[in-house]
């Protein structure tokens, strides 16, 4: 069960990240939730380099991650690790396959009601429906669109006892960090250079 929250909370940080990695360029309107939902919607193909620091309890240390994300609408989420190993974690339809060296594992994601229910409410999202996250998270975006922060608060018990909050930073169309802070106080940043989106 602990192997499967954290497996959510990776997933989660991954998606996150790939997802608002695309283009939210800022136009007529007030700057909003929806403005941000609807610009999520028209990314097709996103790419990004990141860096992600988790603060773990139980060790002395940071550990500290480096690699790529990818996204191909309308389903497909990779997250390559290239340092300090090389690591690979893909969901295509309902298929997770995670690959660690000569390791292979894979899930059917709707065999995990926790992880099938948080991988369909960011699907939704990536096709700019923002009642699909909402039935997932309580939303709140602060700051103007130079200066934004949109935090997430899961609304399903289980997830909940994963995952306490989670926080997007950025300015205009220019995701800066993905923050999740645990249940358990673990946290994990990860902070995003995107390379190219459409």
């Amino acid at each position: 069960m602990k192997a499967l929250r954290r497996l959510t909370t990776v997933l989660l940080a991954t998606v996150l990240a790939i997802l608002l990695a695309g283009p939210a360029h800022a136009a007529d309107g007030p700057w909003d939730i929806e403005r941000l939902m609807q610009a999520l919607g028209k990314v097709s193909v996103g790419r990004a380099d990141f860096v992600e620091t988790k603060t773990i309890a139980m060790l002395e240390k940071p550990v500290v991650s480096s690699g790529q994300l990818f996204y191909v609408a309308p389903d497909k989420l990779e997250k390559r690790t290239l340092k300090p190993r090389p690591e690979s974690m893909i969901i295509e339809g309902n298929t997770l396959v995670i690959e660690r060296g000569r390791q292979n594992m894979t899930l059917q994601v709707d065999s995990a009601p926790e992880l099938a229910g948080f991988v369909n409410s960011i699907r939704g999202t990536l096709a700019g429906d923002r009642k699909a996250l909402e039935r997932s998270f309580a939303l709140s975006l602060e700051g103007p669109p130079q200066r934004w922060l949109l935090t997430l608060k899961p609304l399903d018990q289980r997830m909940a006892a994963t995952v306490a909050s989670i926080r997007i930073a950025g300015a205009l169309d220019d995701v800066r960090s993905v923050e999740i802070l645990q249940a358990d106080g673990d946290r994990s940043v990860m902070t995003i250079s995107r390379i190219s989106a459409q």
